[in-house]
This record gives C-alpha cells, structure tokens and sequence, in this order.
C-alpha cells in the first residue's frame, strides 16, 4: 500500500482542521459509530474517519473540495431516520451532516413559497409557515425528526399525499455543492418554467449520490381547511378493496385514505381503541378536508357500506375526527406494544415499502399474509390506499439467527410480490443499500445504464456516498 493511501486520512484531517471551526469536526469513536447508519436494517455500513458537521454552504463547499482532492467518499446525512441504507457510512469516509444547517430563510407568502436549509426539520417547517396561513403538505411519518433535506433525498411522501401529492412536487428550486465541490442552483422561483432540462426533479429522489443540497425553494399551499374523518371496518380484503376503488372511480378526493390490515386492526383493538372492533380483515380510515366533508364523508361511507363494510364510524366534529385519526396515529404504539409482549432482547419492526396498482391492493396484502404464515413471522402491513403504497412491518428477533434469515427471504418474497403484481420496490423510502439489486430488476438493463451515466456525469470519481441507489 502506498504511503499515500495511507497518509490520506491523517492528511484529510489536518487540511480540514486548519480550514474548519473545530467544533464541527467530529472523530471520537461515539460520535463515529452514531453516524454509522440510518434506520435500516440488513443494510452494510461503514466506520468514518470523521464526522463533519457545516452551519453553512461555504463551509460544504470547502468539506467537497478537499475530499473531493484527497479522492476520501463523502456520505451525507440528515437526522438518519431513512429506512433503506442510504445514510450508511463506508469505511474511511467523510460523513456530511447537514443537521446544524437549519435556518429558514424567508417564507414570501405573495408567491407562496419557503427558502431553507436541509437541515430544517418538517415539522419546524410547517410550524413556520403556518403563522402565515400556509402550509407545507408533505407528511412523513417521521416528520418532527425528519429533515427537509432528508425528504428530498428520498422523494418522501406521508399520508396526505393522496390528495396534496408528494415532496418532488413542493421543490422548486435547490442550492447544491457537487462532488467537487463545485456550487450551482436548480430551478426556480417562478410559478412556472420549462428552461432547460429539469435537474431539480433529478435531484430529489437521488438519495445524496449526486450533490449535497445546501439550500431549497419549497412551494407552499392556503392552510388545509378543517377536516373530518370515517373509519369503516371489512370482512375481507376484497371489499376493502372494492370501496378504495369506488371512493376514486366516483372522482371523491380524501385528504387521507389509510388502509390497515388484520393484524394491524387487531393490534390497535388490543391497545384499547374505542371504535374499532376486533375480527376485521381490514380497516379502511378516511379524511375530507373538502369545501363540504360532511357530505362528502356521507357519499363515501354510502360506497364503504355498499362495497361490504359491516361497522362504520362517522365523524360529525372535530374531536370525533380526531380520535379517527388517533387509530392511525396509534400503529406504532400498537407494534411497540405487541412487541413488549412478546419479549425478547433482540426484537426488530422493520418497516417496508412497495407499491402496486390501487387496484392490486388486496392481492398484495393476501399475498403477504401468506407470506408471514409461510416464514412463520408476524407482518403488521398499513400503508396508504389511496396510492397503492403499502408498508408491511416484518416483526422478527435480530438476535436468532434463523428467525433473521426468515425475516430477510420474507422480505425479497414481498418485493417481488409488488413487482409480480405491476409495482415498485419503494414507493417513498428509496433504494440506498438494501434495494440495489432489486432495483436493476425493476429498471432493467437499458434504464439501469443511463442511471449509471448520470451518476458518472456527476460523479465521475464515484465519491459521493458511493453504492448507494446504482453501482457504478
């Protein structure tokens, strides 16, 4: 090994700490191993050499252009809630952290619009721009800890994307630092514009392999008026499948349209949820924020009823919309709860995501429960009826081995599912690492090698969080 190569950590340090505030730099060994990984599971990861923590885009600018000299990867991250391996460090590597870049710029509520930095949290956002009287409607799950330049990364989506559609559709425009360091903006303020080709969508989604957002233009939408909600409970998948397809044939447009399946249902029932009733094959729960959700909500319980629904809950105030909310919102207490019952030091809940057709849905909730009863493994699956993204939640115990293989064969066996059935292998958490060779399944050959040429335009060093979405 040439003394270069191995000088190159030594000599990256040196550089960035004679350029760099000394308290964004980090390579104590807690440190180092908290920047790891994401969320993932079954997912590799790496040991930095240092974790670097910028306040500002000059500060991005330096980090890229000395990594970039010194040929060190570089693998950005936000707050490491992502759920596919796309936040994972690789071994000698800088990781970017641009959590403490989290200043909002100014909201223009004229043109109905946000500038931040990545590092903003989605909630903090939407907090922000709702003293305006607007709001920002993307809604990740993970929304008080997910970061803005986090959603970008993975194209991130939520529950009311069904009507308000998802964050590539928000982003207007975006500060980037390329892997060499280099600065460039994408996009634009205007409401429309067609002018050249359209980087800022190819950013978002590209899951940090292609530039490091510093900055973003977000578009803005009037406060959501208020809502009111319906919980409809079925005897089958086939007829919770049936009302999906008839609340959308009948052109009704629910701000949320949430399906949970058996064990799900059951689960929340087991936590105490006062509408809903155990024995129920799937649950459908439903949100109107229109001009009229009284009477659309009574159109769409018409269609649930008629559909097969045996029990429907109609909300007809605002607390009683919450509290139908609340049985969405009580999914992960729920798995948290059934999980402290059964014990066991190593136990996981990894949280899936594929989509199909609107009209595959009960296919490919059956098909899954078949699955967990073939592993022999619980899979609570929920996910968001109204677009075809489901997330089946494989419950298995990391610490036996057999169980974790049982839980990995599950998990191919349901991506192929979607895939057999017209699907994608993610509809919102991306590829990272832990979908790569599905996704050359998905692209097939000619697709794949176009995102790999892009990937060389940006990158021809293959430094920016390398392995990640295609490898090169």
């Amino acid at each position: 090994m040439s003394s270069l190569v191995t000088d190159t950590p030594l000599l990256l340090l040196d550089r960035l700490r004679s350029a760099l505030p000394a308290e964004i730099l980090l390579t104590d060994p807690e440190s180092l191993a908290a920047h790891s990984r994401d969320s993932a599971p079954f997912s590799e990861c790496g040991t930095p050499a240092v974790v670097a923590e910028p306040r500002t885009a000059e500060q991005v600018e330096l980090i890229m252009r000395t990594a970039y000299e010194l040929d060190v990867p570089v693998v950005p991250q936000g707050a490491r809630t992502g759920l596919a391996g796309a936040a994972n460090a690789v071994d000698g590597c800088v990781v970017l952290s641009t959590a403490r870049m989290d200043r909002i710029l100014s909201v223009d509520p004229a043109n109905r619009l946000v500038r931040c930095e990545p590092g903003v949290t989605t909630r903090r956002l939407a907090e922000a721009v709702a003293e305006h009287g607007l709001t920002y409607p993307p809604d990740p799950a993970s929304w008080e800890r997910c970061t803005i330049g986090g959603n970008i990364a993975t194209g991130a989506g939520g529950i009311c994307c069904v009507k308000y559609g998802v964050t590539a559709d928000y982003v207007l425009g975006l500060d980037l630092v390329l892997p060499d360091g280099r600065r460039m903006r994408t996009g634009r303020d205007t409401a429309k514009g067609v002018a050249g080709y359209d980087l800022t969508r190819l950013i978002v989604g590209s899951e940090g392999t292609l530039a490091v957002v510093v900055g973003a233009t977000l578009a803005l939408r009037p406060a959501r008026p208020p809502a009111l909600s319906l919980l409809a409970q079925f005897p089958s998948l086939t007829a919770a499948g049936n009302a999906v397809a008839a609340i959308t044939a009948a052109g009704h447009t629910p701000s949320a349209l949430e399906l949970l399946d058996r064990a799900t249902t059951q689960a929340i029932v087991d936590l105490g949820h006062p509408l809903l009733r155990p024995g129920s094959a799937a649950t459908l729960i439903v949100e109107s924020d229109s001009a009229h959700p009284a009477a659309e909500l009574t159109a769409m319980e018409l269609l649930c009823k008629e559909a097969g629904s045996d029990h429907v809950s109609t909300s007809a105030t605002d607390e009683e919309a919450r509290e139908i909310i609340e049985a969405r919102r009580l999914v992960s207490p729920a798995l948290a709860a059934y999980m402290a019952a059964r014990g066991g030091s190593g136990l996981t809940a990894f949280i899936e995501d594929v989509a199909v057709p609107r009209s595959e849905l009960p296919t490919l909730i059956g098909m899954i429960e078949e699955i967990a009863d073939r592993h022999r493994l619980k899979i609570f699956t929920l996910g968001h009826a109204g677009d075809g993204n489901l997330h089946p939640t494989v419950v298995f115990d990391a610490s036996d081995p057999d169980e974790s293989a049982r839980a990995r064969t599950a998990y191919d066996d349901i991506m192929e599912a979607g895939l057999a059935l017209g699907g994608t292998t993610t509809g919102e958490h991306g590829i990272g690492t832990l979908k790569r060779e599905w996704l050359e399944r998905e692209l097939g050959p000619v697709s794949l090698e176009l995102q790999r040429g892009l990937k060389r335009l940006f990158d021809p060093k293959n430094l920016l969080n390398p392995g990640k979405v295609v490898t090169v």
